[in-house]
């Protein structure tokens, strides 16, 4: 029997058990693929990681990340877990960031104080999306496609289609029919009312990320990231937002989004919740 450092991480949210939760697997070079994915699918997270020796001499470490039914390339709160479970074990960077390795490529990771952010990936897919998949997404969301003020890919890995509707209201009413959706994996955005909804954020986010395999993702940086990208781009959003995403799960997730010498960082609270020791 082999066994291997564990941490479970709760990313996004200061709040104990309120944002969401990832396993971190350290050491895990001796896992096989198939062990990585059975174990995966047995902690039934939204994501689960291995962290391993990096292939690149520029990284830190290297990850892989799997959701309960697939690999994936990149995905955020993974990304700032896996770094946060990295460091909590004694693991110092060699430059000023960190470094990570992943499917997509190296993706830097920098800590302050109140949190850790990573670079936003470039996006593997972006620009607008066909009118007759759009019109089958607000089927799906159970909402008049006029509902939609706008849409574009903001894919940089789990392949996330994105619209923007009117308000936090409206996107804390949807009840999606996720299976006309299986296939899909789509982000929701839609901006707060100070005076309604208050100044914690700017923005309430939902994440559906059927084709991963779950439902709704409570906290999703990869969403976030990719929507950033989109909405600063476009001049839909200010340089500098906090996102609240989780609200309909019962999470109180906040992530940090800054536009800096045309780099979007993400960034958020990390903490281990639970440490342990992995038996395989």
């Amino acid at each position: 029997m082999t066994k291997f450092e564990f941490q479970q991480v709760d990313v996004f949210s200061a709040t104990p058990f309120k944002g969401n939760p990832v396993a971190v697997v350290l050491g895990a070079d001796a896992l096989t693929t198939e062990q990585m994915a059975a174990f995966a699918s047995w902690t039934n997270l939204s994501e689960t990681t291995f962290l391993l020796k990096p292939t690149s001499p520029e990284a830190d470490y290297r990850v892989r990340i799997f959701t309960p039914e697939t690999e994936l390339p990149f995905a955020g709160h993974p990304t700032l877990g896996s770094c946060h479970a990295w460091l909590t074990a004694g693991n110092h960077a060699r430059g000023k960031t960190i470094i990570q390795e992943c499917g997509i490529g190296l993706v830097p990771i920098r800590r302050t104080e109140e949190r850790l952010a990573f670079v936003a990936p470039d996006l593997l897919r972006s620009g607008p999306v066909d009118e007759a998949l759009l019109s089958r997404v607000a089927h799906g969301l159970k909402i008049p496609l006029s509902s939609i003020q706008t849409s574009a890919w903001t894919d940089n890995g789990p392949g996330w289609l994105s619209v923007l509707l009117g308000s936090r209201e409206e996107v804390l009413a949807l009840e999606p029919d996720y299976g006309s959706l299986a296939d899909l994996s789509i982000g929701v955005i839609g901006p707060w009312n100070p005076a309604t909804d208050g100044m914690e954020a700017q923005f309430e986010v939902r994440a559906f990320a059927m084709s991963s395999g779950v439902n709704e993702d409570p906290v999703t940086g990869s969403l976030n990231a990719g929507l950033a990208q989109w909405l600063i781009g476009s001049g839909q959003a200010p340089q500098h937002y906090i996102a609240s995403q989780g609200t309909r799960l019962g999470r109180n997730g906040l992530v940090h989004v800054d536009y800096e010498n045309g780099k979007v960082w993400v960034g958020g609270s990390t903490i281990t919740r639970i440490t342990g020791t992995l038996q395989v």
